[in-house]
Protein backbone atom coordinates (compact mmCIF):
# COMPACT_ATOMS: atom_id res chain seq x y z
CA UNK A 1 0.00 0.00 0.00
CA UNK A 2 1.56 3.26 -1.30
CA UNK A 3 1.90 5.71 2.13
CA UNK A 4 -0.54 8.08 3.03
CA UNK A 5 0.54 11.92 2.60
CA UNK A 6 -1.17 14.83 4.18
CA UNK A 7 -3.06 16.63 1.32
CA UNK A 8 -3.99 19.55 3.92
CA UNK A 9 -4.77 19.34 7.71
CA UNK A 10 -6.72 16.72 8.50
CA UNK A 11 -7.04 15.04 4.97
CA UNK A 12 -4.73 12.53 3.60
CA UNK A 13 -4.70 11.02 -0.14
CA UNK A 14 -2.63 7.90 -1.29
CA UNK A 15 -2.40 5.59 -4.26
CA UNK A 16 -3.40 8.74 -6.94
CA UNK A 17 -2.03 12.66 -7.43
CA UNK A 18 -4.90 14.91 -6.28
CA UNK A 19 -6.75 16.58 -7.60
CA UNK A 20 -8.57 14.54 -9.34
CA UNK A 21 -11.95 16.03 -11.37
CA UNK A 22 -15.42 15.26 -9.79
CA UNK A 23 -17.15 14.80 -13.42
CA UNK A 24 -14.79 12.36 -14.26
CA UNK A 25 -16.94 9.93 -12.20
CA UNK A 26 -20.76 9.15 -12.42
CA UNK A 27 -21.51 7.40 -9.40
CA UNK A 28 -21.28 8.01 -5.10
CA UNK A 29 -21.90 5.48 -3.06
CA UNK A 30 -22.49 6.53 0.85
CA UNK A 31 -22.49 4.40 4.01
CA UNK A 32 -25.18 6.27 6.49
CA UNK A 33 -24.59 5.46 10.15
CA UNK A 34 -21.24 7.86 11.21
CA UNK A 35 -20.86 8.39 7.76
CA UNK A 36 -23.52 10.33 5.81
CA UNK A 37 -25.59 10.67 9.50
CA UNK A 38 -23.77 11.38 13.04
CA UNK A 39 -25.29 8.66 15.03
CA UNK A 40 -25.60 4.64 14.58
CA UNK A 41 -29.35 4.00 14.74
CA UNK A 42 -29.41 0.59 16.04
CA UNK A 43 -27.50 2.27 19.71
CA UNK A 44 -30.11 4.85 19.52
CA UNK A 45 -33.07 2.32 19.09
CA UNK A 46 -31.23 0.25 21.87
CA UNK A 47 -31.26 2.67 24.30
CA UNK A 48 -35.13 2.62 24.74
CA UNK A 49 -34.70 -1.01 25.90
CA UNK A 50 -31.82 -0.21 28.50
CA UNK A 51 -29.45 -2.05 26.01
CA UNK A 52 -27.19 0.76 24.63
CA UNK A 53 -24.15 -0.40 26.30
CA UNK A 54 -23.95 -3.94 25.23
CA UNK A 55 -25.28 -3.44 21.54
CA UNK A 56 -23.20 -0.27 21.26
CA UNK A 57 -20.09 -2.54 22.50
CA UNK A 58 -21.19 -5.35 19.56
CA UNK A 59 -21.51 -1.77 16.52
CA UNK A 60 -17.50 -0.39 17.80
CA UNK A 61 -16.16 -4.68 17.60
CA UNK A 62 -17.87 -5.04 13.86
CA UNK A 63 -17.19 -1.56 12.87
CA UNK A 64 -13.61 -2.41 13.57
CA UNK A 65 -13.48 -5.55 11.68
CA UNK A 66 -12.82 -7.67 15.21
CA UNK A 67 -15.81 -9.34 14.72
CA UNK A 68 -15.84 -11.00 11.18
CA UNK A 69 -19.30 -12.28 10.62
CA UNK A 70 -20.95 -8.85 10.24
CA UNK A 71 -24.30 -10.36 10.14
CA UNK A 72 -24.20 -12.22 12.66
CA UNK A 73 -23.12 -9.06 14.91
CA UNK A 74 -26.07 -7.52 13.27
CA UNK A 75 -28.54 -10.35 14.31
CA UNK A 76 -27.38 -10.39 17.45
CA UNK A 77 -28.30 -6.48 18.05
CA UNK A 78 -31.23 -6.56 16.69
CA UNK A 79 -32.44 -9.37 18.59
CA UNK A 80 -31.79 -7.21 21.54
CA UNK A 81 -34.45 -4.55 20.09
CA UNK A 82 -37.07 -6.56 20.89
CA UNK A 83 -40.18 -4.92 22.33
CA UNK A 84 -38.78 -1.50 21.27
CA UNK A 85 -41.67 0.33 19.36
CA UNK A 86 -41.82 2.84 16.46
CA UNK A 87 -42.46 5.37 18.10
CA UNK A 88 -39.16 5.74 19.99
CA UNK A 89 -37.34 5.04 16.35
CA UNK A 90 -39.88 8.29 15.34
CA UNK A 91 -38.61 9.91 18.73
CA UNK A 92 -34.70 8.82 17.80
CA UNK A 93 -35.25 10.07 14.24
CA UNK A 94 -36.64 13.54 14.93
CA UNK A 95 -34.19 14.04 18.12
CA UNK A 96 -30.89 12.56 17.90
CA UNK A 97 -30.31 11.60 14.02
CA UNK A 98 -28.29 14.59 12.06
CA UNK A 99 -26.45 14.55 9.41
CA UNK A 100 -22.98 14.80 9.38
CA UNK A 101 -21.26 18.70 8.44
CA UNK A 102 -21.09 18.99 4.44
CA UNK A 103 -23.41 16.25 3.71
CA UNK A 104 -25.96 18.41 2.04
CA UNK A 105 -23.50 20.21 0.30
CA UNK A 106 -21.54 17.66 -1.06
CA UNK A 107 -24.87 15.64 -2.43
CA UNK A 108 -25.52 18.79 -3.82
CA UNK A 109 -22.03 19.28 -5.48
CA UNK A 110 -22.52 15.61 -6.53
CA UNK A 111 -25.48 16.11 -8.37
CA UNK A 112 -24.51 19.13 -10.16
CA UNK A 113 -21.78 17.28 -11.41
CA UNK A 114 -23.93 14.72 -12.87
CA UNK A 115 -23.50 11.94 -10.79
CA UNK A 116 -25.78 9.81 -9.31
CA UNK A 117 -25.88 9.16 -5.55
CA UNK A 118 -25.93 5.80 -3.96
CA UNK A 119 -26.97 4.64 -0.20
CA UNK A 120 -26.07 1.58 0.91
CA UNK A 121 -26.43 1.05 4.73
CA UNK A 122 -26.15 -1.65 7.14
CA UNK A 123 -28.74 0.42 9.15
CA UNK A 124 -32.72 0.40 8.36
CA UNK A 125 -34.99 1.33 5.73
CA UNK A 126 -36.86 3.41 8.32
CA UNK A 127 -33.76 5.52 9.06
CA UNK A 128 -32.45 5.36 4.84
CA UNK A 129 -36.16 6.34 3.35
CA UNK A 130 -35.95 9.67 5.40
CA UNK A 131 -32.43 10.76 4.51
CA UNK A 132 -32.80 9.63 0.84
CA UNK A 133 -36.10 12.05 1.09
CA UNK A 134 -34.27 14.70 3.06
CA UNK A 135 -31.34 14.75 0.47
CA UNK A 136 -32.74 13.61 -3.31
CA UNK A 137 -30.96 10.45 -3.04
CA UNK A 138 -31.57 8.08 -6.53
CA UNK A 139 -30.75 4.84 -4.72
CA UNK A 140 -30.93 3.29 -1.48
CA UNK A 141 -30.29 -0.50 -0.08
CA UNK A 142 -30.86 -1.36 3.74
CA UNK A 143 -32.19 -3.13 6.13
CA UNK A 144 -36.15 -3.80 7.19
CA UNK A 145 -37.02 -4.41 10.63
CA UNK A 146 -40.07 -6.60 11.20
CA UNK A 147 -42.38 -5.32 13.59
CA UNK A 148 -45.52 -7.39 15.45
CA UNK A 149 -49.14 -7.88 14.42
CA UNK A 150 -51.91 -7.84 16.27
CA UNK A 151 -51.80 -6.83 19.89
CA UNK A 152 -48.28 -5.84 20.19
CA UNK A 153 -48.49 -3.86 16.60
CA UNK A 154 -45.71 -1.22 16.81
CA UNK A 155 -43.10 -3.08 18.79
CA UNK A 156 -40.33 -4.92 17.19
CA UNK A 157 -40.19 -8.81 16.96
CA UNK A 158 -36.11 -8.48 16.99
CA UNK A 159 -35.81 -9.65 13.65
CA UNK A 160 -35.10 -8.61 10.06
CA UNK A 161 -37.23 -9.43 7.17
CA UNK A 162 -35.53 -10.79 3.61
CA UNK A 163 -35.90 -9.00 1.04
CA UNK A 164 -35.82 -9.54 -3.02
CA UNK A 165 -31.89 -9.11 -2.80
CA UNK A 166 -31.84 -11.12 -0.24
CA UNK A 167 -31.53 -10.90 3.88
CA UNK A 168 -28.92 -8.78 5.34
CA UNK A 169 -27.17 -5.87 3.42
CA UNK A 170 -23.35 -6.40 5.19
CA UNK A 171 -20.20 -5.42 3.13
CA UNK A 172 -20.62 -8.47 0.54
CA UNK A 173 -24.17 -7.13 -0.48
CA UNK A 174 -22.76 -3.28 -0.13
CA UNK A 175 -19.99 -4.44 -3.22
CA UNK A 176 -22.51 -6.08 -5.19
CA UNK A 177 -25.16 -3.63 -4.91
CA UNK A 178 -22.38 -0.51 -6.19
CA UNK A 179 -21.67 -3.09 -8.64
CA UNK A 180 -25.09 -4.01 -9.56
CA UNK A 181 -25.89 0.07 -9.69
CA UNK A 182 -23.16 1.17 -11.68
CA UNK A 183 -24.14 -1.56 -14.27
CA UNK A 184 -27.75 -0.30 -14.42
CA UNK A 185 -26.10 2.84 -15.11
CA UNK A 186 -23.74 1.49 -17.69
CA UNK A 187 -20.48 2.42 -16.21
CA UNK A 188 -17.74 0.96 -14.99
CA UNK A 189 -16.42 0.31 -11.06
CA UNK A 190 -13.56 2.98 -11.56
CA UNK A 191 -16.05 5.63 -11.92
CA UNK A 192 -17.78 4.87 -8.88
CA UNK A 193 -16.89 6.81 -5.76
CA UNK A 194 -17.24 4.94 -2.19
CA UNK A 195 -17.22 6.46 1.09
CA UNK A 196 -17.78 5.21 4.63
CA UNK A 197 -16.41 4.85 8.45
CA UNK A 198 -16.25 0.80 8.82
CA UNK A 199 -15.16 -2.35 8.51
CA UNK A 200 -18.17 -3.76 6.54
CA UNK A 201 -17.92 -0.70 3.81
CA UNK A 202 -14.06 -2.06 2.78
CA UNK A 203 -15.31 -4.31 0.29
CA UNK A 204 -17.80 -1.77 -1.71
CA UNK A 205 -14.86 0.90 -1.28
CA UNK A 206 -12.34 -1.60 -2.50
CA UNK A 207 -14.40 -2.02 -6.24
CA UNK A 208 -14.69 1.50 -6.31
CA UNK A 209 -12.56 3.86 -8.39
CA UNK A 210 -11.81 6.16 -5.38
CA UNK A 211 -12.47 5.24 -1.72
CA UNK A 212 -12.65 7.64 0.58
CA UNK A 213 -12.91 7.37 4.72
CA UNK A 214 -14.76 9.76 7.18
CA UNK A 215 -13.75 9.91 10.57
CA UNK A 216 -12.99 6.51 10.25
CA UNK A 217 -11.81 3.33 11.92
CA UNK A 218 -7.19 2.79 11.73
CA UNK A 219 -8.24 -0.07 9.33
CA UNK A 220 -10.47 1.62 6.74
CA UNK A 221 -8.19 4.88 7.38
CA UNK A 222 -5.24 2.55 6.36
CA UNK A 223 -7.04 1.65 3.23
CA UNK A 224 -8.71 4.28 1.92
CA UNK A 225 -7.18 6.35 -0.88
CA UNK A 226 -8.58 9.88 0.96
CA UNK A 227 -9.14 10.22 4.35
CA UNK A 228 -11.13 12.80 5.79
CA UNK A 229 -9.90 13.03 9.45
CA UNK A 230 -11.23 16.42 10.37
CA UNK A 231 -14.04 18.64 9.16
CA UNK A 232 -16.94 17.64 6.93
CA UNK A 233 -17.97 15.69 4.22
CA UNK A 234 -17.35 18.15 1.93
CA UNK A 235 -13.81 18.11 2.50
CA UNK A 236 -14.02 15.62 -0.51
CA UNK A 237 -14.31 18.65 -3.06
CA UNK A 238 -11.21 20.04 -2.06
CA UNK A 239 -9.64 16.66 -3.53
CA UNK A 240 -12.09 16.75 -6.65
CA UNK A 241 -12.02 20.13 -8.91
Amino acid sequence: MTTATEFAPGLTVQGFDPPLKLSDFKLIAFDMDSTLINIECVDEIADAAGRKPEVAAITEAAMRGEITDYKESLRQRVALLRGVTVAHMEQVLAERLQLNPGAEALVKACKAAGLKVLLVSGGFTYFTDRVRDRLGIDFTRSNVLETESGPNCGQLTGRMVDQAWGDICDGAEKRRTLLEVASLLGIAPAQCIAMGDGANDLPMMDAAGLSVAYHAKPRVREQAMVAINEGGLDRLLEVLR
